[in-house]
């Protein structure tokens, strides 16, 4: 390795030392972007089972007929759909906080477990509680899981190197779009089945409380916290992340959040983006069942395909971007914004589209939704890693603040759904809610093309709040290979 030398650098300089990968292929880094994506995986899997068998739980003409039917209506099925979200707002901010103090591995797994124990425990909470009891889990559910995304963002801000980060984001959040498919798939036949709809609650539960254990004992919070890292992926992620070695916590510096241009910017396009994401993502199974004709088994298999080609298509995205910002073909800031613009104008179109499709074209209906979904996974190599891109040391709170505010659509949209379509049957009711959905993607996004950027934010850089130095060891080897490194790093050496 040769000897080594301590520099005082800023992080912004530490960001210009040309990098050298790992030998190692895959890499702890991969292990712990695996285990990430897993439990993403099971949070959607957890959250969206509901969405599927709770047709089921009230129809049993759809699904296996020996089981419980429950006699709700569509205003107390959108109430059981949206109740998730009223815990899921309240701990985007405080679960990061917390984190910050305890370890964000523990919080973590405690989250995903809490979640996986109340799965498990729905058919109990329907058969003797109701309808309220069922929402009463639902908004705990929400509760553990709200800090889930920034915690993830915190993790992702620690592991992803810079020249990695749209695929591993991508990779990572896609676990949740391919958690959609498998559940809606598997909630439709354990529904049909002689297992009949409170197996995919126990299914679910099961498999979750599994990953939680594994997280646990597997996960760790940072490079610096992984006892068998090897020295040369530690020193190439913590080296192209300009990662400080300091004893305080850093201060989130909330006041320069609130007045930056480009968090409200990222903020409005990420509303645009959880309205139409989750308004497809509850409503689908309604639209399917009651517009288009389809039964509980086709139901699900109709409403996994746009998730299915989203996740697909989530990997040549995510490589085309993270190729072109590599070689300069385009700057960082013009990746996000033209991915953004793939991920949420294209299925503003497809939307407008849908709308003006009959009853009896169930096939073009869902190819549209293909379209819509599948081409909505760009904006993770968007606006999603953003948070990252303008505030590496404050991606997690960041994401808790953005996250919370987009959520109150996350809770309207179902609600609103409902009001706008009070017959599910009705195709040109459907018509008013997607032609809504796709005004609300292009407005969110033309935001972000205006307003959006791609640069580390000022308030990111402690050293320039503290006026202090970054201590960093860096290889002599790498330091006389490469002609790039700034001259000044050579005159400021500690003593």
């Amino acid at each position: 390795m040769g000897s080594v030398r301590k520099k005082r650098v800023s992080i912004s300089e530490m960001m210009k030392v040309p990098l050298t990968k790992p030998k190692a292929l895959f890499g702890c880094r991969h292990v712990q972007v695996l285990l990430m994506t897993l439990s993403f995986f099971c949070c959607y899997a957890v959250r969206v089972t509901m969405s599927v068998t709770l047709e089921a739980m009230t129809n049993s003409t759809t699904a296996n007929p020996d089981f419980e039917e429950y006699n709700w209506d569509q205003s107390t099925k959108d109430t059981i759909l949206s109740s998730f979200f009223w815990g899921y707002i309240c701990t985007q901010v405080l679960g990061n906080i917390i984190a910050q103090y305890w370890g964000v591995k523990r919080i973590f797994s405690l989250g995903i477990a809490v979640n996986a124990i109340l799965t498990l425990a729905v058919y109990p909470a329907a058969h003797y509680g109701g309808w309220e009891i069922i929402c009463f889990i639902r908004v705990i559910a929400g509760l553990c899981q709200g800090a889930i995304m920034p915690m993830l963002h915190t993790l992702l801000a620690r592991w992803a190197p810079r020249e990695e980060r749209g695929r591993l984001a991508t990779f990572v959040y896609s676990g949740g779009w391919i958690g959609n498919v498998v559940c809606l798939l598997s909630s439709g036949f354990f529904s049909a089945s002689s297992l009949g709809w409170p197996s995919c609650f126990y299914f679910w539960g099961g498999v979750t409380l599994i990953v939680s254990i594994l997280f646990i004992l597997f996960a760790k919070d940072s490079p610096a916290d992984h006892p068998s890292i090897p020295l040369d992926e530690k020193e190439y992620i913590e080296v192209s992340l300009g990662v400080t070695e300091t004893d305080e916590k850093l201060s989130t510096p909330w006041i320069a959040i609130l007045t930056s241009v480009p968090v409200w910017a990222l903020l409005a396009t990420q509303l645009a983006q959880n309205w139409g994401f989750w308004m497809l993502l509850t409503k689908m199974p309604s639209y399917m069942n009651s517009a288009l004709g389809y039964n509980i088994q086709d139901n699900g298999m109709m409403s996994a395909l746009p998730y299915l080609t989203a996740w697909i298509l989530s990997f040549p995205f995510s490589y085309i971007s993270d190729t072109c910002i590599k070689r300069n073909i385009v700057t960082l800031e013009v990746s996000r914004k033209i991915c953004n613009t793939i991920g949420q104008w294209l299925p503003a179109v497809a939307l407008i589209c849908l709308g003006y499709v009959d009853k009896d074209q169930p096939k073009l209906a869902v190819a549209i939704l293909v379209i819509a979904v599948g081409t909505n996974i760009a904006a993770y190599c968007g606006h999603n890693v953003n948070h990252m891109d303008l505030s590496p040391n404050f991606a997690g709170a960041l994401m808790g603040f953005t996250n919370t505010a987009a959520n109150i659509c996350s809770i309207s949209a179902p609600l609103i759904s409902s009001i706008i379509v009070p017959d599910p049957s009705n195709i040109l009711q459907w018509r008013s809610i997607f032609f809504l959905s796709a005004g609300i993607y292009i407005i969110g996004n033309l935001i972000f093309i205006l307003f959006g950027k791609g640069k580390v934010q000022k308030w990111n850089d402690p050293v320039r709040k503290q006026k202090q130095s970054v201590i960093y060891q860096i290889p002599e080897v790498v330091l006389e290979t490469s002609s790039s490194v700034p001259e000044k790093l050579d005159n400021q050496r500690t003593p």
